[in-house]
This record gives structure tokens, sequence and C-alpha cells, in this order.
């Protein structure tokens, strides 16, 4: 089984400062502090891109985990999508999308994912990974929009 959920997300930047926030190492690593996030490997400071990967290592549950993903589609200022190489799940991907409406931007967050372990994983999806995972992706938001430049 897999878990689907969207996040919108708007705001008055500009969809060029999003994007670059967005597409950011550190932006990100500081988004995650409170999991201890940081990049390993990879692309580990400044603007990832297509084709690059970036391993991560972080705290979740308490439980150290690594995540290599990959950026595998890129339409600049429009949309990217990243893809979990080797990780925790049995897949992950995330599609951000950016949509500039005039006096403000939309960013949307399209992201699938399955955790491994057959029966087990999906008690997983159902129980925690459903609603943590959007609270996670939420909350980086919350700081990407929060932060200027």
């Amino acid at each position: 089984m897999a878990v689907y959920f969207e996040c919108v997300s708007r705001t008055s930047q500009s969809v060029a400062s999003l994007w670059d926030k967005s597409l950011d190492i550190d932006a990100h690593t500081d988004s995650m502090k409170d999991s201890g996030e940081r990049a390993v490997a990879g692309v580990t400071t400044g603007t990832i891109g297509l084709g690059e990967q970036v391993t991560w290592r972080a705290t979740h549950f308490g439980v150290p985990l690594r995540m290599t993903s990959k950026i595998t589609a890129l339409r600049e200022h429009t949309t990217f999508t990243d893809e979990q190489l080797h990780g925790p799940f049995k897949y992950f991907r995330h599609v951000h999308e950016f949509i500039d409406c005039g006096q403000e931007t939309v960013m949307i967050d399209k992201i699938s994912f399955a955790a491994p372990l057959g029966p087990l994983g999906w008690l997983a999806e159902r129980l925690v990974l459903g609603w943590y995972m959007p609270r996670l992706i939420r909350s980086r938001n919350s700081f990407l929009l929060s932060t200027s430049g």
C-alpha cells in the first residue's frame, strides 16, 4: 500500500525566491533542526540541481536514519522532483510545484511513499507516517515561508 498527500502553501514571496530556498541544502537543514537532519554526502551545501544527489542523516522517533535522494526532474521556477534512491522507505517521491498567481506564489508539495516490511509497513503508514509526514512537510514549508531572501 502507499500513502499520498498534498500540502498547499501561499506566500507573497516571489516564485524565484521560494524556488531558490526549496533547492537550498542549507535551508533544508535549518528547517529540520528538530530531527538533527544534516547532509553527509553528495551535495552537502548550497543549491542542488537536476541529476544531483544528497544523502541525509537524521533521527526520527529516536531512530537514526540515512536517506539518499536525487533530483530526477526539474523545470526552472515551475517544478522539481526528488526521489529516494536508498533509505527507510520502500519508495519516496516528492514533487514540488510553484505557481505565480500575480500577488502571491502558491507552492504545492505532492508526496507519495510506501513503508517497507509488508503488513508491518502498512500499519506504520496508517498509524504513524500518515500523520507525521504531512506535519513534517508543513513545518518545513512554514520555515521557508518565514525566512527572507
